[in-house]
């Protein structure tokens, strides 16, 4: 994924996708770099404009369904399994945790 991630940048910044571009951006990120995985994306990624390629994933994504299918089974409950309204009202109920203040942004403020 890092290598597809790195090709997407090397073309967003308007430069050829080649495995010396896309070794560089993971080079300067500390990311080691495998030629042989490199090689792939690249060979795979010839003659293909990447946008397109983007635009096309979000078309195919959009027919993917997105969630579980809603599964209804009938459900048995016994008398003895209903739990009081007291009960639940306990459950619910939440320790409140003091705040610290000076933990909140761990020494660093977003203006300083």
């Amino acid at each position: 994924m890092r290598y597809v991630a790195a090709a997407m940048l090397v073309s967003m910044a308007g430069n050829e996708v080649s495995a010396a571009n896309i070794k560089k951006v993971l080079d300067s990120v500390g990311v080691e770099a495998d030629k042989e995985k490199i090689a792939l994306v690249v060979k795979s990624l010839k003659g293909k404009n990447v946008n397109d390629l983007v635009i096309e994933g979000q078309a195919r994504l959009g027919s993917v369904p997105s969630g579980g299918a809603a599964i209804t089974a009938p459900v048995v409950v016994s008398a003895g399994a209903v739990e009081p309204a007291a009960v639940v009202e306990k459950k619910e109920e939440k320790k409140e945790e003091p705040e610290d203040e000076s933990d909140d942004d761990m020494g660093f403020g977003l203006f300083d």
